[in-house]
């Protein structure tokens, strides 16, 4: 009998996935796999997570949880060089990833995909040779929304949490200085914020990144330049009707490799959690990861 694990936060979005943990584990057993559950959701949980995973033989490694939740796990298989392929069963606020690499929204759903066993192998990012994101790195304005709103706004409302919190910062915000250097070429403007996707999703919203593909060993490199505020706020409102890549004050490229240079406070993220300050290097590291896809 083949064995695999599951790692799940108990407190991910609506919280629903332990209610569903039975069924999950006896729709395995019913494909003669041994699921054991891993409830992790804080640092104690996942230093222990890298010796669990190498004392045993598992199959593959399924993630429950946020976007955070599949980060961490993500960097501790990559980084001890655990090659067994990922299902993710999306029970975070945004879900980005899973949204990325198509995976539904009912658990029942994923759990079908998985035992299917069709994987895809994905591209992941590296960035300063020693932290992997699967989805995002972004640098500037609102990106501290992702790890600042409430908790309990996310799990009432969802993804337009974000969106609400982001409204209320166009305000306050603040241009900075970015110096973004790739192997074609160089820009250096005053800049509101930048993202690096592997996907299309960020956010919560959708085709943010209308040509991502995870496949090609490319980052989708989209920059918003400083612009008026009531400029912004129009921004937004084309985020929502997927006409991001229409605005004038948007700049967007693609590049395997990049230095990102900029002023030291300016918020970062990984997968929507707290990142690193500037100066960064970024890399694509093409199809590292094997996942678990329709």
């Amino acid at each position: 009998m083949k064995k695999a694990i599951l790692v799940y936060n108990p407190f991910s979005g609506q919280r629903i996935l332990s209610s569903k943990l039975d069924n999950i584990i006896a729709r395995f057993m019913s494909r003669e796999i041994l699921l054991q559950p891993y409830r992790a959701y804080n640092e104690k949980h996942f230093r222990m997570l890298p010796q669990i995973l190498r004392s045993e033989n598992y199959s593959s490694v399924i993630i429950s949880g946020g976007d955070g939740t599949v980060n961490v796990v993500a960097n501790i298989m990559l980084s001890n060089d655990i090659n067994v392929p990922i299902g993710v069963i999306p029970s975070g606020t945004c879900n980005d990833f899973a949204r990325s690499i198509g995976m539904p929204s009912k658990i029942d759903k994923c759990v079908d995909i998985i035992l299917a066993e069709k994987t895809l192998d994905i591209d992941v990012g590296l960035v300063n040779g020693k932290t992997y994101f699967l989805n995002t790195c972004a640098g500037g304005i609102f990106v501290n929304v992702s790890y600042s709103t409430s908790g309990e706004l996310k799990k009432n409302i969802g993804s337009l949490a974000y969106y609400l919190k982001a409204l209320g910062e166009i305000s306050n915000t603040k241009p900075f200085h970015l110096k973004l250097e790739t192997e074609n070429e160089c820009i250096e403007l005053e800049a509101l914020m930048f993202l690096i996707l592997n996907g299309r999703h960020v956010g919560g919203f959708n085709n943010i990144a209308w040509k991502a593909d995870l496949t090609d060993g490319l980052m989708d490199i989209i920059i918003i330049k400083n612009c008026w505020h009531i400029d912004l706020a129009g921004m937004l409102i084309k985020v929502l009707a997927n006409e991001l890549e229409k605005d004038k004050n948007i700049i967007s490229l693609k590049a395997q490799k990049c230095t990102i240079e900029g002023n030291s406070d300016v918020a970062l993220s990984l997968d929507g959690e707290k990142g690193p300050i500037l100066p960064i290097t970024v890399e694509f590291i093409n199809k590292k990861l094997s996942v678990f896809v329709q």
